[in-house]
């Protein structure tokens, strides 16, 4: 066995009114309760909310993040949970509201300066206590160690590093079951796209992560249309948590690539969700690894198109780009470029900025050039 390394995350709890029990999973003292205000307005913080303070713990809440998070929303939350002298941190939300916490958890119990930590394997310190409850089924970051901020320019900034990883992950599923179908849907492919690009890393692939991408890609791709069409049932959404959860703890050690290179300029200029970003992006992306990475496309294709087990690897591999691309369809996401209003003449400034990723580009298993790029978005277009 070749060697390697795998990192398995944060202790998971997971089940129905889990999300409830948060008072279990912290330390004494007052808690910095991080989300958006979207979801304060649908009540949805509250069992948890409540929770915690009929455990007798100060609730700081900090509701002001939104999508894409910037620089200035990570730096306020670490303000406000500083005066208030907290001894935890709680993420709720999709994505941006757990990124926030991660970061915000460990500058405050670091101490360290947001500019020197920036990058991989950089924060070394100590941070606060930390669990974190998603309530969308995508991103993956309760997994992960990851923390992706838009800074000046719209350029998007990581901190990635194993102390931001959280204590605890809470998977429960009720919390996803009135998402409305395009952030299912979004959410979703960005989860299934975690899972085929961790697969097929050029860096740090292993059993263990491979082992976690293929379980993920199968619940996925096989409750995805379940939970758009049918919001309601708790399998599907269960499914779809666990799936996104698995991804993520796949891509945290096998780090994704092309598709997310790519599609950080479209979220980061145009505002786009990540998910419907990787989306318009998948095939393309896919498209043009398709003979780097036949062999590895062709052992994934069964388990989205089962009935291919007795082709050959480059027809097993255009199967499998071929259905996700179906996936992204059906689901209801538009999957051009104009549809979301981007001139074919932004292709340049769009492959420039991508070329800015190079901790995502370096994963990728063939190379993506500058003029590689560009062609990809107008192919996108």
């Amino acid at each position: 066995m070749r060697s390697f390394s795998f990192h398995p995350g944060p202790r998971l709890l997971a089940g129905d009114g889990k999300s409830e029990t948060l008072a279990d999973l912290l330390p004494p003292g007052p808690v910095l309760f991080v989300t958006d205000e979207h979801l304060v307005g649908l009540g949805l913080i509250d069992k948890a909310r409540g929770a915690l303070i009929q455990s007798g713990r100060e609730v700081v809440l900090f509701d002001e993040v939104e999508a894409d998070p910037s620089r200035q929303t990570v730096e306020t939350a670490v303000d406000t949970g500083r005066s208030s002298q907290v001894a935890s941190v709680v993420g709720f939300g999709g994505g941006s509201p757990m990124d926030v916490a991660k970061l915000a958890a460990y500058l405050l119990g670091s101490g360290d300066n947001l500019d020197e930590v920036w990058g991989v394997d950089v924060a070394k310190g100590q941070r606060l206590p930390l669990v974190l409850v998603p309530t969308t089924a995508g991103t993956g970051s309760e997994a992960t160690p990851i923390s992706v901020i838009t800074c000046e320019g719209g350029v998007k900034l990581a901190v990635n590093a194993r102390p931001l990883t959280a204590d605890w992950a809470v998977l429960d599923a009720q919390l996803t079951a009135g998402l409305p179908r395009s952030v299912t849907a979004a959410t979703g492919i960005d989860a299934i796209v975690h899972a085929v690009e961790a697969y097929t890393s050029a860096r740090l692939k292993n059993p263990i992560s491979d082992a976690l991408a293929r379980e993920a890609l199968r619940l996925l791709s096989e409750n995805l249309l379940t939970a758009c069409t049918k919001p309601a049932n708790i399998a599907a959404r269960e499914a779809m948590l666990l799936g996104a959860h698995l991804a993520g703890a796949a891509f945290s050690n096998a780090p994704v690539a092309g598709v997310h290179a790519l599609a950080y300029p479209l979220g980061g200029l145009h505002h786009l969700p990540h998910g419907v970003s990787n989306a318009l992006m998948l095939r393309h992306v896919l498209q043009h690894n398709a003979e780097a990475a036949r062999d590895h496309y062709a052992e994934l294709a069964p388990i989205v198109v089962p009935q291919c087990e007795t082709e050959g690897s480059q027809a097993r591999a255009a199967l499998l780009i071929d259905r996700l691309d179906q996936l992204v369809t059906e689901s209801g996401i538009a999957t051009r470029l104009r549809d979301y209003g981007i001139d074919i003449a932004e292709a340049p400034s769009l492959a420039r900025e991508a070329m800015k990723q190079t901790r995502l580009l370096v994963n990728n298993p063939c190379e993506i050039t500058e003029y590689d790029a560009q062609r990809l978005y107008e192919a996108a277009w």
